[in-house]
């Protein structure tokens, strides 16, 4: 089954169809590459896919291991390079609605986001630099 399908409306602007839900995603480039920057850029989806990808596997560590972490909010911040243009390093910090984890929490958490698949997945030379505020 095809997982995404995606169309070039023109004006470095796409518009992606996620096949099992129906959601749309558009994207534009960015101002500083020519674009509009009236959407995400496709880099922001991967920086954005990075962040999402942690915290849904730190929840599931959490649901796993009997504690939650609802509330938790991430600011992503990517950083880009040239020769060649590329992501160059994805910074996240996440901060936790509430100060009371145990050390043991803190570590399956900490853990748990370093593990998650699109991490897996980026190039190493691509810095992931996370910080985590309880």
């Amino acid at each position: 089954m095809i997982t995404v399908e995606t169309i070039y409306s023109g004006e470095l602007r796409t518009q992606a169809h996620h096949s099992q839900s129906g959601n749309k995603i558009i994207t534009d480039a960015p101002l500083d590459n020519q674009g509009k920057g009236e959407a995400f850029s496709p880099t922001d989806l991967v920086a954005t896919a990075l962040g999402s990808c942690m915290i849904t596997i730190v929840g599931i560590a959490a649901r796993n291991h009997g504690f939650d972490i609802d509330g938790t909010q991430l600011k992503i911040t990517k950083i880009m390079a040239s020769d060649p243009r590329r992501i160059a390093e994805i910074k996240i910090d996440f901060t936790f609605p509430k100060d009371n984890y145990s050390e043991k929490e803190k570590k399956i958490i900490e853990n748990s986001a370093r593990s998650c698949p699109v991490a897996k997945s980026l190039h190493p030379n691509l810095e992931q630099t996370l910080s985590f505020i309880y």
